[in-house]
């Protein structure tokens, strides 16, 4: 059973030491353990410092594109080593590295395909009452839209078993453990929580600015992420919404020809609500139509995932 640890980085030269210091080096039921840099354009000396704690294997961006496509290509690159499981830790030392025994556990007992830990985020002092507030409002939203039960659907430090991880495709820019989240959910990926502590704020997040950025980037994904797996939910719900607001003034011109003279009825007081009501109505025939169409998309991605999950099987199986 082999695990790989993989840590995306971004000018982590002051913080990874602690990192790769207090990662584990033997863990019951785990035969082999390597650590996987990725590496997301620093200009420091983050690969040298990593180099000189053992570490041998590098995943190297020579730009930075990003803590998504670092995730991307790092999960791509630990399946290329052989590993069964898959750990994803931050360069910053937020999470305590002697928690992987109990991160991958629920995996090693097969109960999880992919374990998240939770880390109190209403308890962790650093966070702000309204940053607090915004975590629990977002993993609440998640957990709606995903139909998962995660108590902190943004933390970045997860385990993933082999199939788990090769059933992934993140393609968001931003927020990858949001997207994950919900593509695991509707793969019906067995999720678990695990909670952990903290350990004491270093350095500012270099991910957003500030929580409202944070928030804003996430209910995009969100939203997207919601529409591609739900298109139906989404535009029938619309349509339907429009068709009502479009038969409105239909139904109210009908009634006034039942029960007032031709004359009143064909005034001009009924001409703008019957040109509204054809807007919505035309929009509730668009929304639809787009819901059909979105199904279909659905459809051909669900078959494309498919097919990429063979090609690695292919790929990563010789």
């Amino acid at each position: 059973m082999k695990l790989v640890i993989f840590i995306p980085c971004y000018n982590e030269e002051k913080t990874l030491p602690l990192v790769l210091e207090s990662i584990p080096k033997h863990i019951k039921g785990i035969d082999q353990i390597e650590t996987l840099i990725v590496d997301d354009g620093s200009k420091d000396k983050t690969i040298e410092v990593a180099k000189k704690y053992g570490v041998k294997e590098f995943v190297k961006h020579t730009r930075n594109q990003r803590m998504s496509r670092a995730v991307k290509h790092g999960l791509l690159r630990a399946l290329e080593l052989g590993a069964d499981i898959i750990v994803i830790t931050d360069g910053d030392n937020q999470y305590k590295q002697e928690k992987i025994p109990e991160l991958i556990q629920p995996i090693l007992d097969g109960r999880a395909d992919t374990v998240i830990a939770d880390r109190g985020t209403q308890t962790i002092e650093h966070f702000s009452p309204m940053h607090k507030f915004q975590q629990m409002l977002g993993t609440k939203v998640l957990n709606k839209a995903a139909g998962t039960d995660i108590k902190d659907a943004t933390s970045g430090f997860r385990a993933y078993s082999r199939q788990a991880a090769m059933q992934l495709n993140p393609v968001a820019n931003y927020s990858w453990a949001t997207e994950t989240t919900i593509q695991a959910s509707h793969k019906f990926h067995a999720l678990a929580d695990v909670p952990i502590s903290t350990n004491p704020k270093l350095r500012e997040s270099r991910q957003f600015k500030s929580p409202f950025q944070h928030t804003r980037r996430s209910s995009v994904t969100i939203a997207r992420s919601f529409i591609m797996y739900n298109p139906y939910t989404v535009f029938l719900s619309l349509g339907f919404l429009l068709l009502v607001l479009g038969l409105v003034p239909f139904a109210n011109f009908l009634y006034d020809w039942l029960t007032e003279s031709t004359r009143f009825v064909f005034g001009p007081h009924h001409l703008q609500g019957l040109i509204i009501g054809s807007v919505f109505l035309m929009g509730s025939f668009m929304s639809f139509t787009l819901g059909i169409v979105a199904d279909l998309i659905r459809i051909n991605r669900m078959l494309i995932e498919d097919t990429l999950e063979q090609v690695k099987l292919i790929r990563l199986e010789k």
